[in-house]
């Protein structure tokens, strides 16, 4: 997954950058993993194995709420476009000034 490393050389990235590049690889395995337990629960025939595989994908919505929090406080053009785009009613496109 090109996500995984770095497109540059680790040494000319400031330490923001790859605090950044943490946060956001995070952000996208949390999602992939809330993912991967929606379908498996929509498979699984077993009732209890079914609960068990929500509350497994709940926990990683959880996380991935956590990481873009995260992503949010340490970066002023997340915040502003969450600030925006996020919580408001109406058209989802509609919030661009």
């Amino acid at each position: 997954m090109s996500s995984e490393g770095l497109h540059a050389p680790r040494e000319r990235l400031s330490k923001e950058t790859i605090s950044m590049h943490q946060a956001l690889t995070s952000l996208i395995e949390e999602l992939e993993a809330v993912d991967w337990y929606r379908q498996r629960a929509d498979d699984c025939d077993d009732k209890a194995l079914k609960e068990i595989l929500l509350h497994n994908m709940r926990e990683e919505m959880e996380h991935a709420c956590m990481a873009l929090e995260w992503i949010r406080r340490n970066n002023e053009d997340f915040a502003k476009e969450l600030k925006e785009n996020l919580f408001k009613e109406g058209e989802i496109t509609g919030h661009h000034g």
